[in-house]
């Protein structure tokens, strides 16, 4: 195995341990990004000076007995959302094709000051406006949509071209790409990690959160992240925590909601076979599996873009006057959409998310997590427009991939994708679990005692 194919666990315990130093890891996943990058397109900037330098001084540290914690000298990437200091954040898109950050993003701030290292910008669909990531091409076939808006950073931990990266979530955008390159993704509780110093797409619906090759990598990176911030209003006023799993499998005791409705309605056998088997797998770890009525669900999607849609408008409202033609067309489209929008249906979108998150509330009060798939297909052709269920039905790919992802960004709720299989093309297919708000150690539990128990994922093939 490549160092560039580590876990970013293992990697931690090979840098602790002195087996490999920060300067080795970083300097295999630098030799991966000119291997695979140009093929696969996951990096908008690649800092490669700024991350050998960052790594000399991890190494320094770690031999002076100065470890910073379990990601020093860890390579990262960062959607180009979030602002680094003297670094451009250009949110994939000519607009801001001159910009760059003068302070860092404070999920940057704390990711540095935890030691790691940040080997790139990666690749987002234009201002995260979409599903699809269209300049990124899928780490496992490269005929195939990465998955968006968080695709870059997905394809960046899949390829081997990041340990960890950050994405940001607004209808599904960490856990889709998650899930339809194989790798884990979660969408923290909203306000657990600030958002102060990140391009908003919907400041109600933006979440900040990781995108790791295990679930207990996922928790290593969200302990580093979470915490109070005031520059963010929607911070949540919470210590900072250790959201390590524990090291068994043993599930007793934990509830498994799985529903009877909507999460299983339009879904693609082969990834229901596959969610189903993983749900299988957990009750045989010990969980008691009880069935649930998902509330509300002919309201999702109006409130989701009822939400979105007037929230991202306004946020581009003087660019958009002045600057249109620089927005690519289904971006440019979106916003002019939302300038049309009345602020009555904005108005009950908002009374439907806050009847919502009550209806949520008393469901989860019955079971500790809710197990359902992230997305209804796996990877579809980069050609691709919709896609036809079997009785008819015809599904844009993109209200597709958001239709099972939004119900946790309107409501808040912490949510974990995990991958649980492949189907017979070989495509990666992802288990979504929803838990209670801050019930982020439910779902890690879950989902690391399920990938435990599973076959180890192999990494991305090689360009």
């Amino acid at each position: 195995m490549e160092l560039s194919e580590l876990s970013l666990a293992a990697a931690a315990d090979a840098i602790r341990t002195r087996r490999v130093s920060p300067v080795e890891l970083v300097d295999s996943v630098l030799d991966r990004i000119e291997q695979v990058d140009p093929d696969l397109g996951a990096y908008v900037t690649v800092t490669a000076e700024r991350a050998r330098r960052s790594a000399r001084e991890a190494e320094h540290e770690a031999a002076a007995g100065r470890l910073r914690g379990p990601l020093h000298g860890i390579p990262m990437g960062l959607k180009d959302l979030i602002d680094v200091a003297g670094t451009a954040t250009t949110a994939s898109s000519r607009v801001r094709a001159d910009h760059r950050a003068d302070t860092d993003s404070t999920v940057a701030a704390r990711l540095a000051a935890a030691g790691a290292v940040l080997v790139g910008k990666t690749h987002t669909h234009e201002f995260a406006y979409g599903l699809t990531t269209p300049q990124t091409r899928n780490a496992r076939d490269r005929g195939r949509v990465a998955g968006g808006s968080s695709g870059g950073s997905a394809v960046a931990v899949a390829s081997g071209t990041a340990t960890f990266a950050l994405g940001t979530d607004t209808g599904g955008s960490i856990r889709v790409p998650a899930a339809l390159n194989g790798v884990v993704g979660l969408k923290p509780t909203y306000g657990l990690v600030p958002r102060h110093g990140v391009t908003s797409l919907s400041w109600s619906l933006d979440h900040v959160g990781p995108l790791t090759r295990t679930v207990e990598d996922a928790a290593l990176v969200l302990s580093a992240l979470a915490g109070h911030d005031p520059r963010d209003p929607a911070s949540l006023s919470t210590t900072a925590a250790d959201h390590r799993p524990g090291p068994g499998t043993d599930l007793t005791g934990l509830r498994v909601g799985v529903p009877r409705n909507y999460y299983f309605d339009h879904v693609d056998p082969e990834v229901e076979a596959a969610v189903r088997r993983a749900i299988d797998q957990l009750q045989a770890l010990g969980a008691r599996l009880v069935e649930v009525e998902i509330p509300m669900t002919r309201y999702i999607q109006a409130t989701q873009w009822g939400l979105m849609v007037p929230e991202a408008t306004a946020y581009h409202e003087q660019a958009l006057r002045a600057i249109p033609d620089l927005y690519e067309a289904d971006v440019r489209i979106l916003l002019e959409a939302g300038e049309l929008m009345p602020a009555g249906d904005y108005l009950r979108a908002q009374r439907s998310r806050t009847l919502m998150r009550q209806e949520w509330t008393r469901m989860l009060n019955e079971v500790d997590v809710i197990a359902a798939p992230t997305v209804p297909a796996t990877a579809v052709p980069t050609d691709q427009q919709t896609i036809t269920w079997s009785d008819g039905t015809v599904e844009g790919v993109s209200d597709a991939y958001v239709r099972l992802s939004a119900p946790a960004n309107i409501t808040g709720v912490p949510s974990l994708s995990v991958p649980v299989g492949h189907d017979t093309a070989g495509l990666p297919i992802g288990m979504q679990l929803l838990g209670r708000p801050l019930g982020e150690a439910a779902l890690l539990r879950a989902g690391h005692a399920y990938e435990q128990t599973t076959p180890a994922r192999e990494p991305a093939p090689a360009a």
